[in-house]
């Protein structure tokens, strides 16, 4: 942790200066690399010390498997899986859709963390990082998840320490092989304490991960829906609620459902009084929409199932009772969650965040860690709905869409939405809002992938 206390000096001394790009949060990239020499980059296993991957895997993926059934008090299917056949699988999935995927478990130990990592048409590969033991790793990825969501702090590059010692200690050891294989998409299967992690703003000290990789994160792969479908035809079911009398209001909602369901994409959008389980239903049964779009709180919370839900017009939907919306018959593609919420270093809470696909019976879902800005979930979200009408997959679209934002290709101008596609018109209570930068993780990195990349 000494060499972390040090990160953090230096980039502090950094940024006591004038330094361009500070209100971005983002480093100049001689001093972001300066500043990723700093964290602890820590000597590898040697060969002779991997374990058995054969036996090792599955034991992993049940050992999961088992927390998440304990959580959400139900048993799934028995199935076993093995190394190969997570591997055939991929391969079956790179050939169907052109991309490269790789599954990357990350495992944290009391005394060290352990990675594995499959790929297409080779062996598996075994990392152990002793310094990242479960105690040091825990503390980084509380730093990075509370830094990171806060858009209040005065230095908008605190996440930056913690955003590159988690990438020298979960990406670094297996780089050499993502790159050497041409691996393009990252599924991640994370341990106790890591599940909702915001892993495309692990940071190299010149890229965000994002700009490298398309990221999915699973609660275990054989609860992973691994049939690929293509959606660039489907009809999109968008509901939500821009006045709640509990919470607060999301006024940009309006705009986000007539934009994705009118404008950008095709279906049907129905707003406060109409967004009702009810209605969902009937709207499903009239028409098997494959993408359903909620732009509405949902929280993610400690406790129980029954103490996290999705908050629709009439009342809450708790996650125990998520199975009664029916969006497994017919089975819904996508799930989109716009405006979620989720409990930073809660084992519970991050149990039903990365469950939330297999638990709600969608193949894919996309939702977000924090709740961000109205505008910021505005641009990520229309961005995002661009690109599924021409990605391969939906961790492609999300990725280009984040990656618009990164670049400042997406930005709040003069009450208006501009992007390289065209302009939004805000509505009244964001247009007054000075022009705005979105550049910054807290905009996009909340927004992730649960459940299948494909």
């Amino acid at each position: 942790m000494k060499s972390v206390g040090i990160s953090m000096l230096l980039a502090a001394l950094y940024l006591a200066g004038s330094i361009s790009g500070k209100a971005l949060g983002i480093l100049p990239k001689n001093q972001a690399l300066l500043l990723a020499e700093t964290v602890q980059s820590a000597p590898l296993e040697t060969p002779q010390e991997q374990p058995n991957l054969t036996s090792m895997v599955p034991q992993i993926e049940q050992t999961w498997e088992k927390q998440f059934e304990d959580y959400f008090r139900r048993s799934f299917p028995e199935r076993s899986i093995t190394v190969n056949d997570i591997a055939d699988t991929l391969n079956r999935l790179a050939i169907q859709t052109k991309t490269k995927p790789a599954l990357l478990y990350v495992v944290p130990r009391d005394k060290q963390l352990e990675l594995v990592l499959i790929a297409p048409g080779n062996p598996p590969i075994y990392k152990r990082v002793e310094a990242a033991n479960r105690k040091a790793l825990l503390a980084q990825a509380k730093e990075f998840s509370l830094t990171i969501s806060a858009p209040n702090l005065e230095d908008k590059s605190s996440y930056l320490p913690p955003a590159q010692q988690l990438y020298q200690w979960i990406i670094a050891p297996v780089e050499r092989d993502l790159q050497a294989q041409g691996i393009d998409t990252l599924i991640f299967c994370m341990g106790v304490g890591l599940r909702s992690l915001p892993l495309a703003a692990l940071h190299d000290g010149q890229k965000f991960l994002i700009e490298k990789y398309s990221i999915t994160r699973i609660p275990a792969f054989k609860l992973t829906d691994t049939i690929y479908t293509n959606l660039h035809n489907s009809p999109v079911l968008a509901m939500g609620a821009s006045v709640f009398k509990e919470q607060n209001p999301l006024p940009a909602v309006p705009v986000e459902l007539s934009a994705i369901a009118q404008n950008i994409w095709h279906g049907r959008s129905f707003l406060n009084q109409e967004f009702t389980e009810d209605n969902l239903r009937i709207q499903r049964q009239q028409q098997p929409f494959k993408i359903i779009h909620l732009a509405t709180h949902a929280d993610f919370l400690p406790g129980k199932p029954s103490d996290s839900y999705i908050q629709f017009w009439d009342r809450k939907l708790t996650l125990d009772k998520i199975g009664q919306l029916g969006l497994n018959n017919p089975p819904v593609e996508l799930l989109v969650l716009s405006a979620c919420k989720t409990a930073i270093g809660n084992e519970e809470a991050e149990l039903g965040f990365a469950g939330l696909a297999v638990q709600a019976g969608v193949k894919s879902a996309v939702a977000s860690l924090w709740y961000v800005s109205d505008a910021g979930t505005l641009a990520l979200m229309t961005e995002f709905y661009r690109h599924l009408q021409t990605a391969p997959i939906k961790a492609a679209a999300l990725q280009k869409a984040q990656i618009a934002m990164i670049s400042g290709q997406i930005r709040l101008e003069n009450g208006q939405l501009q992007s390289p596609n065209g302009r939004i018109s805000l509505p009244p209570a964001l247009a007054k809002h000075k022009n705005e930068n979105l550049s910054h993780p807290y905009y996009w990195a909340a927004f992730t992938v649960v459940g299948s990349p494909w």
